[in-house]
Formats: C-alpha cells, structure tokens, sequence
C-alpha cells in the first residue's frame, strides 16, 4: 500500500521536473504551477480530512469496546459478589448454629 505522503510527495516533485524541463513561457509555467498547486492543496486537504475522520472512527471503536469492556466487568463483578455473599450467608448460618449451642436454656 502506498502512502499518501509518498503520493503527495510524488506530485511535488513531479511539478518541480516539469518546471524545470518545460520549454514554455514564464507565465504559462507560473499558470501551471499555481494550478498544481492547488490541486496539490486540495489534496492534501483531503488526505487530512480522511485521516481526521479514520481517528475519529477509531475513537468511538475504541470507546465503545471500553464501554463493553466495563459493562462485562461489572457484570462478572456482580456474580462473583453473589458468591461471596452466598458463601457468608451460609457460615453466618453455621456460626448461628453454633452460637445457639451455647446459650443457655431459659
């Protein structure tokens, strides 16, 4: 795959060839280089927005699967919660249990 920047790169040096090379006037050069310019400009431009916009995409990826990530974590929180409060409840019972043998009778 190649690169915007060798693309952009690949223009401009094109242009500065053709500069040097064209058998033309001076101002049908400078007629042309402006408009390569441009084109130039407006690629770049271009190539800027649709980086900008790839990261953005990547951004709210990003913050999504994050979002997922923290809702699966609390969600496995919660079971293990669950097992420990079980796993108390039932030496609470034990401990009651015990406790009771050694009161005395009334």
């Amino acid at each position: 795959m190649i690169h915007k920047g060798a693309l952009v790169l690949g223009a401009i040096l094109g242009a500065t060839a053709g500069v040097l090379l064209a058998p033309e006037k001076g101002s049908v050069t400078r007629e042309k280089l402006k408009k390569e310019g441009k084109e130039i400009k407006n690629q770049i431009t271009s190539d800027f927005v649709e980086v900008k916009e790839d990261l953005s995409k990547a951004a709210v990826s990003g913050k999504e699967k994050l979002k997922q990530d923290l809702e699966d974590f609390a969600s496995k929180s919660s079971y293990k919660t669950e097992q420990a409060i079980t796993l108390l409840e039932k030496q609470l019972a034990i401990l009651k249990s015990k406790n009771k043998t050694l009161q005395k009778q009334v």
